[in-house]
């Protein structure tokens, strides 16, 4: 070993070359990994913190399950009436809205009975025309006590709570009662029926419809059984994820991507040692006609790898958590400690991968090729 690090010290810019090569390849791959996590967050992350163990979706909607999904009363009493389940209706869609001082915002309208437990604050919602907004909107400028009308329906809602950040296909969470979901989700714009409220336009029966019932089942329930016997179609709330908008796609994407640089690492350290191989053949074959034993040179060799790589990934980690403290909240962009030190494991591992395939150039060095130079 100590042959190792001192080549590498008499052969420095080389290895500082690839050595930076390596820091590179392991900042990209953790800027990728950062941008994924935060992306998935981003889209999922008000699904995500659902109190609940699966939705029951309409049957039919094996995609884009909350954009096409309509449950009735009907199947929501069914869940209601099994035992070992409690279910409660809920409902999403994507709208915007204007607040009191005129600032216009996105939000994913999450409606919810009031009481229930999908009700991220018990007692804010007890009125109709109330909603409670994540800290996302809230950094955007919505406050508890603004009031907050729903552009093109005129429904004017009065903010009574913040909850914690969470979002839904890229837009900020609002969380309301499910009747005003109902109005937000069915009452066609300017068309105000007898009786509306002052709050805004509302028809004389909305359809009692929803996109899920929301459940959280004991286990050893027979959600199969009961998926028949109420024409719905049960999915864990994980496995719910791929019908947020954007959310399939965007994994896609930047997992081919990460998948591609961790095919270019092996290949740029292997190719780097397979030429450094190739000129210290000399060296090899002056070693093993010295006695050096093939576990010894081979030793020699992944200890030279070994120190390259990790340094490289260690530094290229310590890049990738700066981009992440330079974006900040701007972008999403997520990379705890512990996906950042399994990406960097993953990018030594097979940046050691590509290095191994020079080993077999190693083992079969010939000594008589030193010994027999002289003649």
């Amino acid at each position: 070993m100590l042959l190792a690090l001192l080549e590498l010290k008499a052969a420095r810019g080389r290895f500082l070359l690839m050595g930076s090569v390596v820091v590179l390849v392991a900042a990209l791959v953790g800027v990728v990994s950062g941008f994924t996590t935060g992306l998935g967050d981003d889209t999922v992350s008000a699904l995500r913190r659902l109190p609940a163990t699966h939705l029951a979706f309409a049957p039919g909607t094996s995609t884009d399950q909350f954009a096409r999904s309509l449950v009735d009363d009907t199947a929501l009493d069914g869940w209601r009436a099994r035992p070992g389940v409690r279910a409660t209706p809920l409902g999403t869609t994507i709208t915007r809205g204007t607040t009191g001082s005129g600032v216009e915002v996105d939000f994913a309208a999450f409606g919810v009975e009031p009481g229930s437990f999908l009700d991220p604050a018990p007692g804010s919602l007890e009125r109709p025309d109330t909603v409670v907004v994540s800290r996302r909107l809230a950094d955007q400028g919505v406050r508890p006590g603004d009031t907050l009308t729903v552009d093109r329906l005129g429904i004017t809602l009065t903010v009574t709570g913040t909850t914690a950040r969470s979002s839904y296909g890229h837009v900020a969470a609002a969380y309301l009662p499910i009747a005003t979901w109902q109005r937000i989700r069915f009452t066609a714009p300017g068309a105000p029926a007898s009786g509306a409220p002052a709050s805004g336009p509302s028809v004389d029966r909305l359809p009692g419809q929803y996109t899920a019932v929301a459940l959280q089942a004991d286990p050893g329930v027979d959600l199969a059984a009961a998926d028949r016997d109420l024409r719905t179609r049960t999915l864990t709330v994980e496995a719910a994820y791929p019908a947020a908008p954007g959310y399939t796609g965007e994994r896609v994407t930047m997992t081919s991507i990460q998948a591609f640089l961790y095919v270019i690492a092996p290949l740029v350290v292997g190719a780097f040692f397979a030429v450094w191989t190739v000129q210290r053949q000399p060296e090899l074959a002056l070693l093993r006609a010295m006695g050096a034993s093939r576990r010894r040179l081979l030793a020699h060799t992944l200890g030279q790898a070994a120190v390259v790589v990790t340094a490289g990934a260690l530094a290229g980690a310590a890049l990738a958590g700066a981009v992440g403290l330079l974006v900040g909240s701007k972008v999403p962009f997520s990379l705890p400690a512990t996906a950042l030190a399994a990406t960097m494991a993953s990018v030594i591992l097979t940046a050691l991968a590509g290095a191994a395939v020079t080993l077999r150039r190693v083992a079969t060095v010939d000594p008589m090729t030193m010994l027999g130079a002289g003649r």
